[in-house]
């Protein structure tokens, strides 16, 4: 959990290994045991590789950037003003499809520096 807490967006296990020096299955039951907690999250990018982190409950709403070259993924904090529109946003399209919003993920691809 410290290791999530120390980084900026959602970490692969192969990252979070390098971080703690630990067998990638140690990390894999780990995860396992926290997402089952409902601590940790899991995120499957674009690129196939699937990246954890804390729960919102423990590291607070935000969404995320995430890079289609390189599938790097860094998170993204809205104003409360932006997120307010965001928010109206998300509940007049789920309106027009008549279903009830319980909560909203924005994720912005695009290709980071070192990707262009």
């Amino acid at each position: 959990m410290e290791a999530l807490e120390a980084v900026d967006g959602p970490k692969s296990v192969s990252e979070l290994g390098d971080r703690l020096a630990v067998p990638q299955s140690s990390l894999y039951r780990s995860l396992a045991v926290l997402g089952d907690a409902g601590v940790v999250v899991a995120h499957h990018g674009p690129d196939g590789t699937t990246r954890f982190e804390l729960a919102e409950w423990i590291r607070g709403h935000h969404h995320h950037l995430v890079c289609a070259g390189c599938g790097a993924v860094r998170d993204l904090a809205l104003t409360a003003e932006e997120e307010e529109r965001l928010q109206e946003l998300v509940t007049e399209a789920a309106g027009r499809v008549d279903v009830e919003v319980e909560d909203h993920a924005l994720e912005i691809v695009h290709r980071c520096e070192e990707c262009r």
